[in-house]
């Protein structure tokens, strides 16, 4: 599940980097993917809701439904 995860992550990170931003993995453990978020994605007030709503929902959609991501500071 692990390289699912992250194959899923690599497909989105062109989305965010269109927008100026990046995503590194921290961690990925059992369902809980830990995420920070880097350049403009970093600071920008609506990076929960790309978590959630974004990248969180298409993890769920395509590699398990009990996954949670989370923020890293």
């Amino acid at each position: 599940m692990d390289q699912k995860i992250r194959d899923v992550l690599e497909e989105l990170r062109g989305m965010l980097q269109a927008d100026g931003g990046d995503l590194e993995v921290v961690s990925i453990e059992g369902t809980t993917v830990t995420l920070r978020l880097q350049g403009a994605c970093g600071c920008c007030p609506h990076a929960q809701m790309t978590l959630k709503n974004g990248i969180e929902r298409v993890l769920r959609e395509k590699v398990n439904p009990d996954i949670v991501v989370e923020r890293a500071e």
